[in-house]
């Protein structure tokens, strides 16, 4: 008999090949059969007629380092089919923990990547200092997903030089010596990777730039060269926000010099920026060769435009303007009152603020800014965007925004992947054969994104609705959400449904899939708010052959763990 029977549903095992109708059978948390008709009693049985069966989805590139020593649920990733996630991306993250220094660390995370920090205060249960001492923390609580870890720069500079880690100042022959040991004391402890942040944009609350950001050469090759086993390097490029046009051509090159140094595979963040729309392609020029020569080079790239919500709560480009500012403690609805007021409105439109970032950001993204009408933003044409809707109606266009925050709620901001006004030079990166789809944020930026449902917007945009261009194949994009990412970290038990291989498992209601609006959830420990972005379409989500989601709803199962490298 079989702990679990998952029958007649269309199978699409994760390995690009052509959908089939089987019967998947579970045992033991590993599949132990997948034939197209298994006559047998189970303990469990889902009925998928109708259904695609795939593989649960790998993300790679989430921040619940503080989250996950706190919450078994691992929303939002969990919600969209999510059963493995790696953890410490973009040199950020919270061991190793020097005792006196965790206030520093947690604003370090609110700068880069947006936690509230209340939340973080008081979530995290900081019981390590040594990274292997965090990994065994990681292992105490079960999960509905398992969770990987990288050793992230900015926290080991941090623990070794102290202040000094976050200036230019190169560390010294000792300290170096001590980054190195302490690198790969964690991959030796069960790190899947090492990750560095080199975007100057990112810094903490006050300013400060995540240790690491200005490495030079000599501290990069000397950390890889301490790596244990396979484990490989995250990077988040410099000119990364088109902040340094030039940046990115440098920083793939560098990576090709490393990489062929240390025999270390490193993947890395590769955007379309709309500074420079067509940079991305010499980036891959630079790629191909490199690869050619023997690096590892792997661009990581979206699966949907990257971008921000922009609201009164969100990204909101009034916030610093003086008549605004004493209303923003206000609950939204008490809020609004006051904001539709003719004189309120009148006061905070006038007191225009020259150099105001927030509002440059807006300025420069007109062409790429949509108010939601009644659901999510995928594709829309650049007939209905802010500037032509300005153009269109002879509206000044700081009105119109401020009009349409009051009236519509929250704006889709893109400022990459939709500088021609459509997604295929998005479609060209995911599908190119030496890339990753990641970059989906989740845990992380909770004011200003909802990404973490990147595998649902793959399935209903890119598979099932897509108009604007060459639609995916369902087998191609379960392909991207689970064994390319999961052959990437060296995860060899998941990212297929093959006999032995481990039982995360998703049953999907294609037709009936639907994103939902983005809304703010006050969920995180304190109260702490966070933009969620929840969807319908997931019959059923299997994390090592246990159930752990029906229709959208948690089991109370938590078979999920550490993934040790």
């Amino acid at each position: 008999m079989f702990d679990l029977l998952i029958r007649g549903g269309t199978v699409v095992d994760g390995s690009g090949g052509a959908p089939i109708v089987a019967d998947v059978a579970v045992s033991g948390g590993r599949v132990a059969a997948m034939e197209s008709r298994i006559d047998a009693d189970a303990a469990e049985v889902i009925d998928a007629a109708g259904r695609f069966v795939t593989p649960g989805f790998v993300d790679v590139h989430t921040h619940y380092d503080g989250q996950a020593t706190w919450d078994p649920i691992m929303a939002p990733s969990a919600w969209h089919g999510v059963t493995t996630v790696v953890m410490g991306n973009c040199g950020v993250g919270f061991a190793p923990a020097d005792p006196s220094r965790h206030d520093w660390l947690i604003e370090l995370m609110e700068g880069v990547e947006d936690i509230p920090g209340a939340a973080l205060h008081e979530g995290i249960t900081w019981r390590w200092e040594t990274f292997p001492e965090y990994l065994d923390e990681l292992e105490r609580l079960g999960r509905t997903i398992d969770v990987a870890a990288q050793v992230p720069h900015g926290a080991v500079r941090a623990y070794v030089m102290g202040d000094r880690g976050a200036t230019t100042e190169s560390a010294s022959a000792s300290e170096l010596a001590e980054m190195a040991r302490i690198v790969g004391e964690g991959t030796q402890a069960g790190a899947v990777a090492f990750s560095t942040n080199r975007l100057p944009m990112h810094t903490s609350l006050s300013g400060v730039p995540v240790p690491g950001t200005f490495a030079d050469h000599e501290e990069l090759a000397a950390i890889m060269g301490a790596l244990d086993g396979q484990s490989l390097v995250e990077v988040v490029p410099a000119g990364s926000m088109g902040e340094d046009p030039d940046a990115p051509i440098r920083e793939v090159e560098l990576y090709r010099r490393l990489s062929l140094e240390t025999g270390r595979a490193i993947t890395f963040t590769m955007v379309q920026v709309h500074v420079n729309p067509g940079q991305w392609r010499q980036q891959m020029d630079i790629v191909e060769r490199a690869n050619a020569e023997g690096a590892k080079l792997v661009p990581q790239v979206q699966g949907r435009p990257g971008g921000l919500l922009a609201g009164w709560d969100q990204f909101n480009p009034f916030k610093k303007r003086p008549t605004y500012q004493p209303l923003d403690h206000l609950p939204l609805e008490e809020r609004l009152v006051e904001l539709r007021r003719p004189e309120v409105r009148s006061a905070i439109l006038s007191e225009d603020l020259p150099g105001d970032p927030a509002m440059g950001i807006l300025r420069h993204s007109l062409h790429a800014t949509f108010p939601f009408d009644g659901g999510p933003v995928f594709e829309p044409d650049p007939s209905e965007s802010l500037a032509a809707m300005a153009e269109n109606t002879g509206a000044d266009v700081i009105e119109l925004i401020y009009d349409l925050m009051c009236e519509r709620g929250m704006l889709q901001v893109f400022f990459t992947g939709y500088r021609h006004g459509d997604l295929e030079d998005l479609r060209e990166m995911m599908v190119h054969p030496m890339t990753v789809v990641g970059l989906a944020d989740g845990g992380a930026h909770c004011s200003v994104i909802s990404d973490a449902s990147l595998p649902t917007y793959m399935l209903q945009h890119w598979v099932r609705d897509r108009q604007r261009g060459p639609k995916l194949s369902i087998a191609e994009a379960v392909k991207m959400l689970t064994s390319e990412p999961a052959e990437l970290y060296g995860f060899d038990d998941r990212g297929v449904l093959a006999v032995g291989k481990r039982a995360d498992v998703n049953v999907i209601d294609l037709d009936g899939m639907r994103l939902h609006l983005p809304e703010v959830v006050g969920d995180l420990p304190t109260g702490a708010c966070r933009l969620l972005q929840s969807a319908e379409g997931y019959d059923a989500t299997v994390c090592a052959g246990q159930v752990t989601f029906r229709i959208g709803q948690p089991t109370g199962a938590r078979p999920g763990t550490l993934i040790r490298g």
